[in-house]
């Protein structure tokens, strides 16, 4: 065999064997890419995003669009040319498997823990909406969740309202552990609460709940990578008794970056006129029960997917700004947000047409 023959066999022998193995060789990667993009003031899957009842609410135009971010499944084992091929492509983002599913977490437990984030998310979006509109909302502390296995399973319950924790009252959610790790491990602390089933029928009976009891649990010794304290294995949170029933129906989307125009939306739809004036606004952002904004992950594939359904400006939480700006989509307004007020003010001026002084997002 000539020698320029064998040469080049062999130069193609070896190229299939690295395209082989850079298919064949999973590497620890996963794939982030823009997802789907809601408008909260239209109807997705044939029924409205958001649902009203025992208030009047106002015909609405335009869009307030909640973006999202496609990612892969904790169990998808991405090759070598894919990672490549992510690396150089413009719409997706190759990160480490780790920021998405850190610490072994499996596909079911990310879920559940975006499932939980979307919801207190919503409760967030509606408070902070009704706080805007001067709408009373009745607020109290509640077991958020409770740890398999930890000493309060069995004798706390996600729901319970815990009204004092060593007859000390509760205000806060941080209340609860301040008390609880005054402790030592191996002491009991005594929650004064109303149960979660008698919290539930006094709402749907529209009346107090009265029915409070004490139980007691008894503390262990943390296990986390944190300091060594008392603990008794729940969370606390918080939960809102409104006046009128707000409802946000959106399957398949986790995580808290709608909060804030689930807000505008619920803002929307309960006062006269149009906030976009028919303009396409999208955006992200978490929110908490005072109407401030919270950055998010995955911002630059989130502008990449609202510019491409259209949107014309993007509200964006001021400490992601400088990252949304070092790739900016083509005709789309970057809009920096801290609070709802600022993102209202802002709506304002492109209704308007009065854009030139919108805070603007810099890298």
């Amino acid at each position: 065999m000539p020698r320029r023959t064998a040469t080049m066999l062999a130069s193609t022998l070896m190229l299939i064997a690295l395209l082989c193995a850079g298919v064949l060789i999973p590497v620890p990667y996963a794939e982030m890419s823009p997802g789907p993009t809601v408008n909260t003031l239209g109807d997705h899957d044939g029924e409205p995003v958001l649902q009203i009842s025992g208030r009047r609410t106002y015909a609405t135009s335009g869009n307030l669009n909640m973006t999202t971010v496609r990612v892969t499944s904790a169990d998808y084992r991405m090759n070598l040319v894919e990672a490549v091929y992510g690396w150089l492509a413009h719409d997706t983002k190759v990160v480490p498997h780790d920021t998405l599913y850190p610490d072994g977490k499996t596909e079911e437990q990310s879920t559940q823990e975006n499932a939980e984030e979307f919801s207190q998310s919503q409760e967030s979006a509606k408070v902070a909406a009704m706080k805007e509109l001067k709408v009373p909302v009745t607020s109290w502390v509640i077991v958020s969740t409770v740890v398999k296995g930890s000493p309060a399973e069995g004798r706390l319950h996600a729901g319970d309202v815990i009204k004092a924790v060593d007859g000390a009252a509760v205000k806060q959610p941080g209340d609860v552990a301040k008390l609880v790790t005054k402790h030592k491990a191996g002491e009991k602390v005594v929650f004064t609460i109303v149960p979660a089933k008698e919290q539930a029928a006094a709402e749907k009976a529209h009346r107090a709940a009265t029915g409070t009891q004490d139980v007691a649990v008894t503390t262990a010794t943390s296990t986390d990578s944190g300091q060594k304290r008392a603990i008794v294995g729940i969370s606390a949170g918080t939960d809102h008794t409104f006046p009128f029933t707000v409802d946000i129906k959106l399957a398949d989307v986790g995580g808290p970056s709608a909060g804030l125009m689930f807000a505008l939306g619920i803002y929307d739809k309960l006062t006269p006129g149009s906030l976009t004036g028919g303009k396409f606004v999208a955006g992200t952002g978490t929110i908490d029960d005072d109407g401030k904004v919270g950055p998010i992950g995955g911002i630059e594939l989130k502008t990449v997917g609202a510019r491409s359904q259209g949107a014309q400006y993007f509200l964006t939480p001021a400490d992601n700004c400088a990252a949304a700006a070092k790739d900016t989509p083509s005709g789309l307004k970057l809009v920096k947000v801290n609070t709802i007020d600022d993102a209202l003010g802002a709506l304002k001026d492109i209704r308007s047409g009065d854009t030139a002084d919108l805070p603007k997002c810099t890298k």
